[in-house]
């Protein structure tokens, strides 16, 4: 049996995997694009519970990335998915990648999501 600490390292190694393979222009375009969506989520500092809220907070993260991970690790055609570990495998002495455009555009994502939500519910709270 693996120890928890395992998985959760496997599962790291797997997330990255699956960045580059949505960087690899042989995943196909479906593959791709849920990879970018889940590696986003993933490194997102905002999720869909806020980590605040007592045991709800990750479970979002313990369930949905994995799970679309997973998903995603389907998807992908298996030579190009071990091309990937063996890079990921091998870049691991680097640290996660540091992309501050796909953050801005994340953190821009969110904004206006937040800004329509506000509306929204003072749209709802007038009536």
């Amino acid at each position: 049996m693996h120890s928890l600490k395992q998985l959760a390292r496997k599962l790291k190694n797997e997330g990255y995997a699956v960045y580059l393979a949505s960087k690899d222009s042989r995943t196909p375009w479906y593959a791709r694009l849920l990879a970018v969506v889940i590696v986003a989520y993933a490194f997102s500092p905002i999720d869909l519970i806020p980590d605040f809220i007592p045991i709800l907070g990750y479970l979002d993260d313990l369930i949905l990335v994995p799970v679309g991970i997973w998903i995603v690790v389907k998807l992908i055609p298996t030579h190009v998915l071990a091309e990937c570990r063996e890079k990921a495998e091998a870049m691991k002495s680097q640290g996660k990648p540091k992309n501050w455009i796909a953050a801005g555009a994340i953190g821009v994502l969110w904004l206006l999501l937040g800004v329509l939500i506000v509306l929204w519910l003072r749209r709802f709270f007038k009536r």
